[in-house]
Protein backbone atom coordinates (compact mmCIF):
# COMPACT_ATOMS: atom_id res chain seq x y z
CA UNK A 1 0.00 0.00 0.00
CA UNK A 2 1.31 3.20 -0.92
CA UNK A 3 2.08 5.90 2.08
CA UNK A 4 2.31 9.53 2.50
CA UNK A 5 3.13 11.79 4.96
CA UNK A 6 -0.02 13.40 6.97
CA UNK A 7 -0.01 17.20 6.23
CA UNK A 8 3.68 18.68 7.34
CA UNK A 9 4.32 16.00 9.71
CA UNK A 10 6.66 12.73 9.66
CA UNK A 11 3.31 10.32 10.24
CA UNK A 12 2.84 8.29 7.57
CA UNK A 13 -0.67 6.54 6.84
CA UNK A 14 -2.00 5.02 3.97
CA UNK A 15 -2.62 6.47 0.46
CA UNK A 16 -6.19 4.99 0.97
CA UNK A 17 -8.86 5.93 4.14
CA UNK A 18 -11.71 3.52 5.42
CA UNK A 19 -14.77 6.13 5.40
CA UNK A 20 -17.21 4.41 8.06
CA UNK A 21 -20.32 6.69 7.34
CA UNK A 22 -23.05 3.37 5.79
CA UNK A 23 -21.01 0.99 8.81
CA UNK A 24 -24.59 1.87 10.29
CA UNK A 25 -25.75 -1.10 7.73
CA UNK A 26 -23.67 -4.04 9.37
CA UNK A 27 -24.14 -5.40 12.02
CA UNK A 28 -20.56 -6.09 14.48
CA UNK A 29 -19.13 -9.50 13.00
CA UNK A 30 -19.45 -7.55 9.57
CA UNK A 31 -17.74 -4.26 10.44
CA UNK A 32 -14.96 -6.42 12.08
CA UNK A 33 -14.89 -8.33 8.36
CA UNK A 34 -14.67 -4.88 7.02
CA UNK A 35 -11.68 -3.81 8.85
CA UNK A 36 -9.70 -6.80 9.18
CA UNK A 37 -9.78 -6.97 5.54
CA UNK A 38 -8.78 -3.14 5.05
CA UNK A 39 -5.91 -4.07 7.53
CA UNK A 40 -4.67 -6.87 5.91
CA UNK A 41 -4.97 -5.28 2.75
CA UNK A 42 -2.59 -2.08 4.57
CA UNK A 43 -5.38 0.88 5.09
CA UNK A 44 -4.09 2.59 8.29
CA UNK A 45 -6.00 5.04 8.29
CA UNK A 46 -10.07 5.50 9.24
CA UNK A 47 -12.56 8.24 8.90
CA UNK A 48 -15.70 9.16 10.67
CA UNK A 49 -18.09 11.94 11.90
CA UNK A 50 -20.54 12.34 14.49
CA UNK A 51 -23.25 12.22 12.20
CA UNK A 52 -22.57 9.64 10.24
CA UNK A 53 -25.65 7.71 10.67
CA UNK A 54 -27.00 9.83 13.46
CA UNK A 55 -23.74 8.38 15.57
CA UNK A 56 -24.57 4.87 14.75
CA UNK A 57 -22.08 4.31 12.38
CA UNK A 58 -19.20 5.07 15.19
CA UNK A 59 -21.06 2.83 17.72
CA UNK A 60 -21.15 -0.01 14.68
CA UNK A 61 -17.19 0.65 14.60
CA UNK A 62 -16.44 0.58 18.08
CA UNK A 63 -17.87 -2.81 18.68
CA UNK A 64 -16.23 -3.91 15.59
CA UNK A 65 -12.94 -2.66 16.58
CA UNK A 66 -13.52 -4.42 19.81
CA UNK A 67 -14.27 -7.40 18.67
CA UNK A 68 -12.02 -7.42 15.46
CA UNK A 69 -8.52 -8.59 17.68
CA UNK A 70 -7.06 -5.24 16.00
CA UNK A 71 -5.22 -3.24 18.66
CA UNK A 72 -5.53 0.77 19.25
CA UNK A 73 -1.88 1.51 17.02
CA UNK A 74 -3.34 0.00 13.90
CA UNK A 75 -5.51 2.39 12.73
CA UNK A 76 -5.31 6.51 13.08
CA UNK A 77 -8.88 7.30 13.72
CA UNK A 78 -10.05 10.67 13.07
CA UNK A 79 -13.78 12.06 13.15
CA UNK A 80 -15.18 15.40 12.18
CA UNK A 81 -17.70 17.17 14.17
CA UNK A 82 -19.53 20.46 13.98
CA UNK A 83 -22.78 20.07 12.32
CA UNK A 84 -25.99 20.22 14.30
CA UNK A 85 -28.29 17.68 13.12
CA UNK A 86 -31.83 18.15 12.38
CA UNK A 87 -34.22 15.45 14.38
CA UNK A 88 -37.13 16.58 12.21
CA UNK A 89 -35.78 15.30 8.91
CA UNK A 90 -32.81 13.17 9.74
CA UNK A 91 -32.90 9.67 10.09
CA UNK A 92 -30.65 6.73 9.11
CA UNK A 93 -27.90 7.53 6.76
CA UNK A 94 -29.68 10.56 5.41
CA UNK A 95 -28.89 13.60 7.35
CA UNK A 96 -29.43 16.99 7.28
CA UNK A 97 -27.95 20.22 9.12
CA UNK A 98 -29.97 22.21 11.39
CA UNK A 99 -26.99 24.66 11.92
CA UNK A 100 -22.98 24.22 12.26
CA UNK A 101 -21.62 24.80 15.58
CA UNK A 102 -17.86 25.63 16.17
CA UNK A 103 -18.47 27.24 19.67
CA UNK A 104 -16.06 26.03 22.39
CA UNK A 105 -18.90 24.06 24.63
CA UNK A 106 -20.02 21.74 21.03
CA UNK A 107 -16.79 21.22 19.87
CA UNK A 108 -15.55 19.37 23.31
CA UNK A 109 -19.04 17.73 23.76
CA UNK A 110 -18.95 16.34 20.06
CA UNK A 111 -15.31 15.00 20.89
CA UNK A 112 -16.65 12.81 24.26
CA UNK A 113 -19.18 12.00 22.71
CA UNK A 114 -17.20 10.31 19.64
CA UNK A 115 -14.75 8.94 21.75
CA UNK A 116 -17.49 7.29 23.74
CA UNK A 117 -19.09 5.78 20.94
CA UNK A 118 -16.09 5.40 19.27
CA UNK A 119 -14.71 2.86 22.71
CA UNK A 120 -11.17 4.77 21.92
CA UNK A 121 -9.21 7.46 24.68
CA UNK A 122 -8.24 9.25 21.95
CA UNK A 123 -8.60 10.58 18.23
CA UNK A 124 -5.15 11.23 16.28
CA UNK A 125 -7.31 13.96 14.07
CA UNK A 126 -10.08 15.56 14.50
CA UNK A 127 -11.78 17.67 11.67
CA UNK A 128 -14.21 20.93 11.92
CA UNK A 129 -16.92 19.73 9.21
CA UNK A 130 -18.05 22.62 6.93
CA UNK A 131 -17.64 25.80 7.48
CA UNK A 132 -18.92 27.67 10.23
CA UNK A 133 -20.03 31.31 9.09
CA UNK A 134 -20.61 32.23 12.96
CA UNK A 135 -17.43 30.86 13.36
CA UNK A 136 -15.14 32.60 16.10
CA UNK A 137 -11.98 31.17 16.28
CA UNK A 138 -10.89 32.23 19.43
CA UNK A 139 -13.38 29.99 21.01
CA UNK A 140 -12.26 27.10 18.58
CA UNK A 141 -9.13 27.82 19.46
CA UNK A 142 -9.48 27.59 22.78
CA UNK A 143 -11.29 24.33 22.41
CA UNK A 144 -8.60 22.79 20.67
CA UNK A 145 -5.87 23.44 23.39
CA UNK A 146 -8.48 22.07 25.39
CA UNK A 147 -8.48 19.15 23.54
CA UNK A 148 -5.34 18.82 22.92
CA UNK A 149 -3.86 19.20 26.72
CA UNK A 150 -6.44 16.09 27.61
CA UNK A 151 -4.87 13.67 25.57
CA UNK A 152 -8.32 13.24 23.64
CA UNK A 153 -7.46 14.75 20.17
CA UNK A 154 -3.29 14.82 18.58
CA UNK A 155 -4.03 16.78 15.68
CA UNK A 156 -6.41 19.03 13.91
CA UNK A 157 -8.19 19.69 10.56
CA UNK A 158 -11.16 20.84 8.61
CA UNK A 159 -13.40 19.28 6.35
CA UNK A 160 -14.19 21.44 2.66
CA UNK A 161 -12.76 24.46 3.65
CA UNK A 162 -11.71 27.05 1.27
CA UNK A 163 -8.23 28.90 1.25
CA UNK A 164 -9.35 32.10 3.36
CA UNK A 165 -11.51 29.99 5.41
CA UNK A 166 -8.21 27.85 6.59
CA UNK A 167 -6.57 31.16 6.89
CA UNK A 168 -9.20 32.52 9.35
CA UNK A 169 -9.15 29.40 11.52
CA UNK A 170 -5.45 28.64 11.65
CA UNK A 171 -4.67 32.21 12.29
CA UNK A 172 -6.58 31.89 16.25
CA UNK A 173 -4.78 28.11 16.10
CA UNK A 174 -1.59 27.19 18.25
CA UNK A 175 -1.98 24.04 16.02
CA UNK A 176 -1.18 23.24 12.47
CA UNK A 177 -4.12 22.24 10.62
CA UNK A 178 -3.06 19.25 8.93
CA UNK A 179 -6.07 17.99 6.73
CA UNK A 180 -8.85 19.30 4.25
CA UNK A 181 -11.52 17.20 3.13
CA UNK A 182 -12.70 18.04 -0.46
CA UNK A 183 -14.70 15.85 -3.06
CA UNK A 184 -12.51 15.24 -5.69
CA UNK A 185 -12.43 12.63 -8.46
CA UNK A 186 -12.49 12.00 -12.06
CA UNK A 187 -16.41 13.21 -12.22
CA UNK A 188 -15.87 16.11 -9.48
CA UNK A 189 -12.20 17.88 -11.29
CA UNK A 190 -13.52 21.47 -10.72
CA UNK A 191 -10.43 22.45 -8.49
CA UNK A 192 -8.47 21.65 -11.28
CA UNK A 193 -10.16 22.88 -14.48
CA UNK A 194 -10.47 26.65 -13.64
CA UNK A 195 -6.87 26.62 -13.36
CA UNK A 196 -6.19 24.82 -17.00
CA UNK A 197 -8.28 27.00 -18.08
CA UNK A 198 -6.85 29.97 -16.72
CA UNK A 199 -7.39 33.69 -18.87
CA UNK A 200 -9.99 31.96 -20.60
CA UNK A 201 -13.79 32.58 -20.16
CA UNK A 202 -15.56 29.50 -20.64
CA UNK A 203 -17.34 27.74 -17.93
CA UNK A 204 -14.43 26.02 -16.73
CA UNK A 205 -12.33 29.12 -16.17
CA UNK A 206 -14.66 29.79 -13.22
CA UNK A 207 -12.80 29.32 -9.50
CA UNK A 208 -15.82 27.94 -7.20
CA UNK A 209 -12.60 26.98 -4.98
CA UNK A 210 -9.73 29.67 -4.08
CA UNK A 211 -6.96 27.72 -5.33
CA UNK A 212 -7.64 24.98 -2.77
CA UNK A 213 -5.17 22.32 -3.96
CA UNK A 214 -2.47 24.91 -4.66
CA UNK A 215 -2.68 26.35 -1.13
CA UNK A 216 -2.79 22.79 0.17
CA UNK A 217 0.42 22.27 -1.33
CA UNK A 218 2.36 25.33 -0.35
CA UNK A 219 1.13 24.97 3.27
CA UNK A 220 1.48 21.59 3.68
CA UNK A 221 -1.74 20.04 4.30
CA UNK A 222 -3.26 16.56 3.07
CA UNK A 223 -6.60 16.71 0.93
CA UNK A 224 -8.59 13.81 1.50
CA UNK A 225 -10.77 13.12 -1.32
CA UNK A 226 -14.47 12.01 -0.64
CA UNK A 227 -17.15 10.84 -3.02
CA UNK A 228 -14.12 9.65 -5.53
CA UNK A 229 -16.72 7.46 -8.03
CA UNK A 230 -19.91 9.72 -7.51
CA UNK A 231 -21.02 12.66 -9.84
CA UNK A 232 -22.55 15.54 -9.04
CA UNK A 233 -23.46 15.44 -4.54
CA UNK A 234 -24.27 12.05 -4.15
CA UNK A 235 -26.32 11.24 -7.86
CA UNK A 236 -24.85 8.23 -7.89
CA UNK A 237 -21.85 6.27 -9.45
CA UNK A 238 -20.62 6.87 -12.74
CA UNK A 239 -19.21 3.57 -12.76
CA UNK A 240 -20.85 1.23 -15.28
CA UNK A 241 -23.07 4.03 -15.64
CA UNK A 242 -24.68 4.60 -19.22
CA UNK A 243 -24.95 8.09 -19.17
CA UNK A 244 -20.44 8.09 -18.86
CA UNK A 245 -19.90 5.21 -21.25
CA UNK A 246 -17.04 6.80 -22.79
CA UNK A 247 -15.27 7.51 -19.60
CA UNK A 248 -16.23 3.58 -18.64
CA UNK A 249 -14.48 2.44 -21.98
CA UNK A 250 -11.29 4.24 -20.99
CA UNK A 251 -11.50 2.89 -17.25
CA UNK A 252 -11.79 -1.05 -18.84
CA UNK A 253 -9.04 -0.34 -21.44
CA UNK A 254 -6.45 1.02 -18.13
CA UNK A 255 -7.80 -1.80 -15.68
CA UNK A 256 -7.51 -4.57 -18.66
CA UNK A 257 -3.49 -3.29 -18.90
CA UNK A 258 -2.97 -3.39 -15.52
CA UNK A 259 -4.94 -6.29 -14.29
CA UNK A 260 -7.02 -4.35 -11.86
CA UNK A 261 -11.01 -3.00 -12.13
CA UNK A 262 -12.33 0.61 -13.12
CA UNK A 263 -12.53 1.62 -9.66
CA UNK A 264 -8.68 0.51 -8.85
CA UNK A 265 -8.41 3.06 -11.88
CA UNK A 266 -10.36 5.65 -10.38
CA UNK A 267 -8.43 5.48 -7.49
CA UNK A 268 -5.30 5.77 -9.36
CA UNK A 269 -5.89 8.80 -10.97
CA UNK A 270 -6.55 11.08 -7.66
CA UNK A 271 -3.62 9.54 -6.84
CA UNK A 272 -1.51 10.54 -9.34
CA UNK A 273 -1.57 14.18 -8.69
CA UNK A 274 1.27 15.39 -7.19
CA UNK A 275 -0.55 17.02 -4.24
CA UNK A 276 -0.11 13.88 -2.19
CA UNK A 277 -4.05 13.42 -1.54
CA UNK A 278 -5.76 10.37 0.12
CA UNK A 279 -9.14 8.75 -1.01
CA UNK A 280 -11.56 8.03 1.26
CA UNK A 281 -13.47 4.35 0.33
CA UNK A 282 -17.14 4.63 2.42
CA UNK A 283 -18.16 0.87 0.42
CA UNK A 284 -18.92 -1.61 3.23
CA UNK A 285 -18.42 -4.53 0.91
CA UNK A 286 -15.11 -6.57 1.42
CA UNK A 287 -14.78 -7.55 -2.16
CA UNK A 288 -14.94 -3.84 -3.70
CA UNK A 289 -12.78 -2.42 -0.81
CA UNK A 290 -9.81 -4.77 -1.91
CA UNK A 291 -10.75 -4.03 -5.97
CA UNK A 292 -10.64 -0.09 -5.25
CA UNK A 293 -7.25 -0.31 -2.83
CA UNK A 294 -5.79 -2.10 -5.70
CA UNK A 295 -5.40 1.35 -7.45
CA UNK A 296 -3.01 3.01 -5.12
CA UNK A 297 -0.28 0.41 -6.35
CA UNK A 298 -1.02 1.52 -9.95
CA UNK A 299 0.74 4.90 -11.15
CA UNK A 300 -0.66 5.79 -14.10
CA UNK A 301 1.17 7.58 -17.11
CA UNK A 302 0.84 11.51 -17.40
CA UNK A 303 -1.01 10.83 -20.97
CA UNK A 304 -3.25 7.99 -19.40
CA UNK A 305 -4.26 10.40 -16.49
CA UNK A 306 -5.20 13.61 -19.38
CA UNK A 307 -6.89 10.78 -21.27
CA UNK A 308 -9.23 9.55 -18.20
CA UNK A 309 -9.61 13.41 -17.58
CA UNK A 310 -10.81 13.95 -21.63
CA UNK A 311 -12.94 10.52 -21.31
CA UNK A 312 -14.91 12.44 -18.20
CA UNK A 313 -16.23 15.20 -20.74
CA UNK A 314 -13.29 17.63 -20.39
CA UNK A 315 -10.69 19.78 -22.71
CA UNK A 316 -7.95 21.86 -22.77
CA UNK A 317 -8.07 25.08 -24.20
Amino acid sequence: MKTIQLGSTQTNVSAVVLGIMRMVRLNTAEAATVLNVVHEQGVTMIDAADIYGNGESEKTFGAAFKQSGLKRDDFFIQSKGGIVLDPEKSSGELVFGQRYDFSKQHLIATVDGILQRLQVDYLDSFLLHRPDALMETDEIAEAFDDLQASGKVRQFGVSNFNPMQVELVQHALNQKLLINQLQFGVMHTGPIDFGLHTNMQDDRSVNHDGEIIEYSRLHGMTIQAWSPYQYGLFAGTFIDNPKFQVLNDKLQALADKYGVTKNAIATAWILRHPAQMQVILGSMNPQHLTESIAGADVRLTRQEWYDVYFAAGNDLP
